[in-house]
């Protein structure tokens, strides 16, 4: 895809991180939005951002969709599609009493993390949920147990917990944090709480670990990272964090147009990754603006490979099944 022949002997070199952009629960929220608006037409709701991307939702609306924020804004009947990030039961029930015909777009690895949510409730556990309180992914997990749940985001935040049972807590993520910054804060909750338990794989996602891993591995190899990502995205966001941590400058950009000249200066190697709700065109754009300002020796640097699939919900399957040619 990318052309780095003819380079002239001053050209400099690009970067580019694989795996980036697009993980499997955002191409399969996203195909849900596309499906549905294909063998259902407009108007489909959309309950929050479908994922959090400013460019896919302002594609998405201009095919048909119509995102809101709460479930009263969708007329009674119509289709809401939830989004990647998860609903909490509360809203569920909303739904219900809109008759609303939901379509689940929540990832299924953040569905993971809202089953152990209700099984450590069920069991009796004080809930520590570890994330960010403003993302909709955590205001989701957190209403599965809202009386049982706490949320921390800091080693430092740890301290100040209370729980009614010290020997009967556990530890729950969010599925896009900063791996290392999640180690920290798992390493203060067992210094304060020793019983604490936790899940048997880790809750922070595959493809989150995998583009820090990527980031990590090329860090001391660039002068700069720039991260494809929306700023609302947390896992865009880690990246930068992860590369500044190891004392690479990075920077979290929407698009080509958000890169400043002032930022190359003096440099000659620059890392490109994408965050996983980012598309591969607008990291193509930036490849392009790169180019253009000398950036022409252009090296793929495949960390690990990237196969995970997840299967669509059965209202989308019928819905193919019922129209194929309309979805195709």
């Amino acid at each position: 895809m990318y052309n780095s022949a003819h380079m002239p002997e001053e050209a400099k070199t690009l970067l580019l991180l694989k795996p980036r952009g697009f993980c499997a629960g955002v191409v399969r929220a996203i195909d849900i939005v596309r499906i549905a608006l294909d063998a259902f037409g407009p108007p489909i709701y959309v309950r929050k951002e479908i994922v959090h991307n400013r460019y896919v939702v302002e594609e998405l609306k201009a095919k048909g969709a119509i995102f809101v924020d709460e479930v009263y804004e969708v007329p009674d009947g119509q289709r809401l599609i939830y989004s990647a990030h998860g609903v909490s039961p509360t809203v569920r029930e909303a739904s219900k009493l809109r008759d609303l015909r939901i379509i689940d777009a929540t990832c299924p690895l953040v569905t993971k993390v809202h089953v152990e949510a209700v099984k450590y409730a069920n069991g009796g556990y004080s809930i520590i949920l570890i994330g960010h309180r403003d993302h909709d992914e955590v205001i989701g997990t957190l209403g599965e147990a809202p009386d049982v749940t706490q949320v921390v985001g800091s080693p430092e935040e740890v301290e100040y917990l209370e729980v009614p049972d010290p020997t009967r807590v556990a530890y729950i993520t969010q599925t896009t944090l900063s791996l290392d910054e999640t180690q920290d804060v798992i390493a203060a909750l067992r210094k304060k709480f020793p019983l604490i338990e936790g899940p048997h794989a880790q809750d922070i996602c595959y493809a989150t670990q995998n583009r820090q891993t990527a980031v990590k591995d090329v860090a001391h190899q660039a002068d700069l990272l720039l991260v494809v990502g929306s700023e609302n995205s947390s896992n865009s966001n880690r990246l930068v964090e992860v590369s500044t941590n190891l004392g690479t400058p990075s920077y979290l950009i929407d698009t080509a147009n958000d890169i400043r000249p002032e930022w190359l200066e003096g440099v000659k190697t620059v890392s490109l990754t994408a965050g996983a709700s980012a598309p591969e065109v607008l990291v193509e754009q930036a490849v392009e603006f790169l180019q253009q300002k000398g950036f022409t020796n252009i090296r793929e640097v495949e960390v690990m490979p990237e196969n995970v699939r997840f299967g669509l919900p059965p209202e989308i399957v019928e819905a193919i099944a019922a129209a194929p040619a309309a979805v195709e």
